[in-house]
């Protein structure tokens, strides 16, 4: 059997759909390694090298690892080990090493499938294994062969050896480390001095001896006990030893791996490693460092019993009974998000704010926008970072030239933004902000599932947090779907203590759905992770994202959570810069208005049509009505409805948020809202409208719109002179001895009109802020009305397609995407 023929009629059988998620999982056509691929038999060759090999095992699970190495190590007792050119350190997992240059056919090295489910106990655990062995299949990990039998891509079967706690063999160790001085001594201590009189004949007898178990076994039977002590510690694994056994033969200063060594003179000091080194049962790999050759260790083994991988993980035990109601706790939480976020945004629109040129905003921005939202500046910092990445705000500059033109979306560094660029909304803003809080809130889960960092996250305490500028971190969302995938096997009715050890665990149980997040940690002798605290501190900053968007609740995933991790398992992430949800239609339910994007992908499509179906199902439906109090005071339970929001906010001042939101309408709240043009009998017609069950305005309510009303206007500030008038001749006197409007140094020109130094936009804001309630006058004598800029930003986020296309280039104009790759090799299939 020729495995790669076989991969490539496989692959032929594969439609469009499942092709591009294995591509996908492989990162093709992204990866640096890439080459072009044309046709099917360049793909089964590409599947088939290291690189892909481990991007799909770092796709997979502990378990999955598990259960292939054991694969790998029984393909080991049958066939033997690889035969070929090894240059690395010793054994480790496959994804931290080198590959050595080896010819390894996977059809030469199959393996009954009936071993390996032999394995496990009949009913669940053997259909677990079944399941996961399907699974391994349908990723390319286990690669088609005949029934019955199972193959390993060759990377596997290369590092067999270390999987199972081996060595490398005896005849590549002794290459690598002995001149021919070195193998004739060792030749003469088993042998005598007659028969090794070349190095290939000493390298011979020795290679011949230690792959003979009954001769290894004689060989050590009568051995120190020292001897019997350290191979009890070596024949299981680890393989390597710490010793003074050897030098390097160039000197202490010139020792590297790739060293040729020489016996220490007078011996280590110990005499079990002296005594196996002597005989060639361990051999020098790098400085100060041993190694026990594959066949000592297969010759000292018991057989033992088979092994037992485990497909399932440990059992989580550091968590605590869940309180009653606590997914409600989320679902306020999450309503609380969409709610800010909003009034974040809001603020954005009414004023947009600068993007200073070392990147980011300025700590003032933050500080006026958290007040806005009614929120920290981290909070607010979060809803900012995540509205750029869900396209929904985007930064803008202005060329030399005029016009605008867009600056890159994201965080940015010194060298990218310019000083004239703002932060503003995008054109998809306005259909955001019109969308109920399920709406909203998808675009912004959404983007923090996949976004590249731990937003809230600043691991120098020195420096001051500034939003658009968070470090990015390669690692955030690995760890972000390890920890949901984690919480989600938690027992029913429990969540997570909020220790240490709860911590540690979840870490733990978060490595075992993402094997890559094993790199960051370090078992000590006990057992006991270590290594932790950057990691465990991004970890606590996660889980406090996670709780302020509802996805957990009491250190347990929500339905938005679950959710969530569906979008994850979906590939979400292989598409960033692109964010899969964030651009259907916000104000759309169910399957509808997903946008084109998604149609090529109904599995992304699926995942993102559940996280829809989870907020509305999370979120109440917003409500329409308030209920109004002779306090000023108006009552919004639940999220307001925009148009709600919209009146409220422009008569009133929020006071209070949770379950409900209050609203405060004040003299001053109420001037604001005739400065923007409404009129005194449009704000009580539209405010009784929305009223709770057409209940009356309370009367002091509608006392405080009309008298704000008779005085509002009063005063007219000319724009084309900056003349400030009045009909009211004494109005006009108070103004003009006014102390407190001396930095405008006014000037009576007439009974009913003075004349100011300051530009009318200024004339304005001082006389308001001294109390006074003056409107705009054009020269016609119209009155101009205070409107927030309109400005947008061109929508700043890529297509799932376009999201590659820079890549295309060094792809040699190769199809730029997984999908349209997948369709080209499936339409030429």
């Amino acid at each position: 059997m020729n495995a790669r023929t076989t991969l490539v009629e496989w692959l032929g059988t594969l439609d469009a759909e499942r092709l591009t998620a294995l591509l996908e999982e492989r990162d093709l056509p992204l990866a640096a390694e890439y080459r072009e691929i044309t046709t099917l038999r360049d793909l089964a060759e590409h599947l088939l090298t290291d690189a892909s090999v481990c991007h799909g095992l770092m796709a997979g699970t502990a378990g999955e690892l598990e259960l292939l190495a054991s694969v790998a190590a029984l393909a080991l007792e049958r066939h033997g080990p690889v035969a070929g050119d090894e240059a690395e350190d010793g054994p480790r997992y496959p994804w931290q090493q080198r590959r050595p240059v080896v010819a390894v056919e996977p059809g030469d090295r199959l393996v009954p499938e009936r071993d390996v489910l032999a394995w496990f106990e009949p009913g669940q655990e053997r259909l677990r294994a079944e399941h996961t062995l399907a699974r391994l299949r349908e990723r390319a990990l286990l690669l088609p062969t005949p029934e019955g039998k199972l193959a390993l891509p060759p990377l596997l079967h290369v590092r067999a050896a270390g999987f199972d706690g081996y060595g490398r063999t005896a005849d590549r160790l002794l290459t690598y480390a002995y001149n021919a001085p070195e193998i004739k001594r060792i030749a003469a201590k088993l042998f005598g001095e007659g028969p090794a009189r070349t190095r290939d004949r000493a390298q011979e007898l020795i290679t011949a001896l230690l792959a003979d178990p009954a001769r290894v076994r004689a060989l050590v039977a009568d051995a120190p006990a020292r001897v019997r002590e350290l191979l009890d510690h070596l024949v299981p694994g680890p393989p390597q030893l710490r010793t003074h056994c050897f030098v390097s033969r160039y000197g202490a200063q010139y020792a590297s791996p790739d060293s040729k060594y020489v016996f220490r003179e007078g011996g280590s000091g110990d005499q079990g490693t002296d005594w196996l080194a002597e005989r060639g049962l361990l051999v020098p790999v790098g400085p100060d460092l041993v190694e026990l050759p594959y066949e000592i260790a297969r010759a000292l083994r018991d057989g033992g019993t088979a092994p037992r991988p485990r497909l399932e993980p440990e059992p989580f035990t550091a968590t605590a009974p869940l309180p009653p109601g606590w997914e409600g706790e989320g679902g306020t939480a999450a309503a609380a998000a969409a709610w800010r976020a909003e009034l974040a945004l809001r603020a954005l629109a009414a004023e947009p704010v600068a993007i200073r040129k070392s990147g980011g905003i300025a700590v003032r921005d933050t500080r006026r926008l958290a007040k806005a939202a009614g929120a920290d500046e981290a909070d607010t910092r979060l809803w900012l970072d995540l509205a750029v990445n869900a396209g929904l705000a985007a930064p803008l500059a202005a060329p030399p030239g005029g016009g605008p033109a867009s600056v890159p979306r994201g965080r940015h560094d010194s060298k990218s933004p310019k000083p004239s660029a703002r932060l503003l909304p995008s054109d998809r803003y306005d259909a955001w902000a019109a969308a109920p809080a399920a709406g909203k809130l998808l675009p912004l889960l959404a983007a923090w599932a996949v976004v590249p960092a731990v937003l809230s996250h600043w691991p120098d305490p020195d420096e001051t947090p500034v939003a658009l500028v968070s470090p990015q971190d390669q690692d955030a969302v690995t760890l972000r779907t390890g920890i949901l995938r984690a919480l989600a096997v938690l027992p029913d009715g429990h969540g997570l203590t909020g220790n240490a050890r709860g911590y540690t665990e979840l870490l733990s149980l978060a490595a075992w759905f993402q094997p890559a997040l094993r790199g960051h940690l370090t078992a000590d002798g006990t057992g006991e992770l270590t290594g932790l605290d950057g990691v465990l501190d991004r970890m606590a900053a996660t889980l406090t994202e996670a709780a302020l968007l509802g996805v957990v609740a009491h250190g347990a995933l929500t339905p938005l959570g679950r959710a969530l991790c569906r979008l994850l398992d979906a590939g979400a992430a292989h598409h960033y810069p692109a964010v899969p949800g964030a651009g259907a239609d916000p104000a759309a339910r169910g399957c509808e208005g997903l946008g084109e994007d998604l149609a090529h992908r109904p599995a992304l499509a699926q995942a993102v049509t559940t996280l829809r179906e989870a907020l509305y199902a999370t979120l109440p439906e917003p409500s329409g009505t308030a209920r109004f109090q002779s306090d000023l005071t108006a009552t919004v339970t639940g999220a307001p409805v925009p148009a709600l929001a919209d009146l409220l906010s422009a008569v009133g001042d929020i006071e209070s948020e949770g379950h409900a939101v209050v609203w405060r309408i004040r003299a001053t709240s109420v001037r604001r809202a005739l400065d923007s043009g409404w009129d005194a009998e449009e704000l009580l017609d539209r405010l009784k409208a929305a009223s709770e069950r057409n209940a009356p305005l309370p009367q002091p309510l509608a006392y405080t719109i009309k008298d704000t009303a008779r005085t509002h206007g009063r005063l007219k500030v000319v724009r084309s002179a900056c003349c400030i008038r009045s009909d009211d001749p004494g109005l006009i006197a108070e103004v003009a001895r006014a102390r407190g409007l001396a930095g405008l140094r006014l000037r009576r020109i007439a009974p009913t009109v003075l004349i100011s130094t300051a530009p009318p936009e200024q004339t304005l804001a001082v006389l308001r802020a001294a109390g006074y309630a003056p409107t705009q006058e054009a020269e016609t004598g119209t009155t101009v009305l205070d409107r927030a800029p309109t400005d947008r930003a061109p929508n700043p986020l890529p297509t799932l397609d376009q999201a590659h296309a820079g890549h295309s280039e060094q792809t040699g104009g190769a199809p730029a995407s997984a999908r349209l790759l997948a369709a080209t090799l499936t339409a030429d299939s």
